[in-house]
């Protein structure tokens, strides 16, 4: 229980208000290394609570009206609303002064914030930027945290993170959090930290609670697949992951031309309108969201029954982080991928490098449905879809609808080889 991490009754109160009675491994490991002043690296899955991890030690060390004496870098600006929001509901009877700062929003409001803040949420770019102006002096700060630290050097931040960290003093408690450690961030390591202890956990959700399955499926009946599946299964709250925002688009036009009721999610929404989908999706005014990368880390998105991978990224890390909206907090869920030629590089990759169970289904039969690859109506960023094309942008001869032959195949990958790897690999990790 929380009492027994040396937390005062404050905090305890109010994080048993928001139902959050059991710490979690990551919490339990790293909240007496924050509280002794030690230098902390946190490595998790997504969703296992590293904001209550870093977040409540710090606000129980800290004193109200001492000036700026926590920054904590988050790659985005969803993350960094989050973050902040949370913090105020766990220093509730413990009160401290948080300020939130991103791009895309006017400075001096932020500096008005800042001049009186004890914590600092922030984004790099934005912070650099306040500190290039003079707006924010961070040569007082204890605590220095960073959020997502393997998002931050995915997304090229980590020179701006250099760049903030120069600007702090020596003997600054550094707190790194993020589910691997790349290159980059080792480096923050050796340079920056002093003797850090590793609090580490599950990197992904444990099997008992998350069942993974995939479809073996032609590119050209996946949408069909998808939607009988969304149908037939017994779903509460479905994302729907796509590896670009194109495909999005594109898959949310199609899931509503089909009766299916979707939200769609990626980084060229505004933040107010991203913001504003993600609270509809958790207050159950649509069940089905659609989104990009931007979503599967650290956002505040709750009770998933299910995750669908409609295509694969690259980096079999981001499945990885896909899988982890789904089964958090103890609660059950499946992960479903929707396999197709284009796939089997990403999908093996994702083998090798993580020992999962993910089982093979069977399809039976279902309605072919006609897929458009055109909107008739103008996009979120205030534009046309024109011309027959395909979901990866190459133009077709004909329309790319459900039923009608792809002949796509991707030239860097033979398709036996790399099915049978996979089915092999399956059967090993059993």
């Amino acid at each position: 229980m929380f009492e027994e991490l040396n937390l005062s009754p404050e905090l305890v109160r109010a994080l048993k208000e928001e139902g959050i009675t059991k710490p979690t491994v990551i919490q339990e490991k790293a909240i007496p290394l924050v509280l002794e002043g030690r230098d902390v690296i946190g490595m998790s899955y997504t969703g296992s609570g590293k904001t209550v991890a870093f977040g409540v030690p710090i606000i129980e060390k800290t004193q109200t009206g001492n000036g700026l004496k926590t920054v904590i870098l988050t790659p985005t600006r969803e993350l960094a609303v989050q973050i902040s929001n949370e913090m105020k509901k766990f220093s509730k009877y413990k009160p401290c002064r948080i300020a939130t700062v991103y791009g895309g929003v006017a400075l001096d409001p932020q500096v008005q914030e800042m001049a009186r803040a004890d914590i600092l949420v922030s984004t790099p770019g934005r912070l650099l930027d306040h500190l290039q102006r003079g707006n924010v002096d961070l040569s007082q700060i204890h605590y220095f945290v960073l959020d997502e630290a393997d998002k931050m050097v995915e997304m090229g931040f980590i020179e701006d993170v250099e760049r903030i960290l120069s600007q702090t003093s020596a003997d600054r408690q550094i707190l790194l959090f993020g589910a691997t450690l790349s290159d980059e961030i080792d480096n923050i390591k050796r340079h920056h930290m002093r003797d850090p202890a590793v609090a580490e956990a599950d990197k992904h959700v444990k099997q008992e609670f998350l069942e993974q399955f995939y479809y073996d499926i032609p590119m050209n009946q996946k949408f069909s697949l998808l939607v009988h599946l969304l149908k037939e299964e017994e779903t509460d709250r479905v994302m729907i992951f796509c590896s670009s925002r194109s495909t999005v688009e594109l898959l949310t036009h199609n899931l509503r031309a089909q009766g299916v009721k979707a939200e769609m999610l990626h980084g060229k929404m505004s933040q107010a309108k991203r913001l504003s989908v993600i609270a509809g999706f958790n207050k159950d005014k649509v069940k089905v969201l659609v989104a990009s990368a931007v979503a599967a880390r650290g956002l505040d998105i709750k009770d998933v029954t299910h995750v669908f991978n409609y295509d694969l990224s690259q980096d079999p890390q981001e499945y990885v982080h896909r899988i982890g909206r789904t089964a958090r907090a103890g609660e059950k869920g499946k992960a479903v991928t929707l396999l197709s030629d284009r796939d089997y590089p990403a999908f093996d990759q994702v083998f090798k490098q993580y020992k999962m169970d993910i089982k093979e289904l069977t399809p039976g039969e279902f309605p072919k449905l006609r897929f458009e690859t055109r909107m008739h109506e103008s996009s979120p960023r205030g534009r046309s879809f024109n011309g027959n094309r395909n979901l990866d942008g190459r133009r077709h001869h004909h329309p790319h609808g459900e039923g009608q032959s792809n002949d796509y195949r991707p030239r860097e990958f033979n398709r036996s080889s790399g099915m049978n790897r996979s089915r092999e690999m399956t059967r090993r990790t059993d």
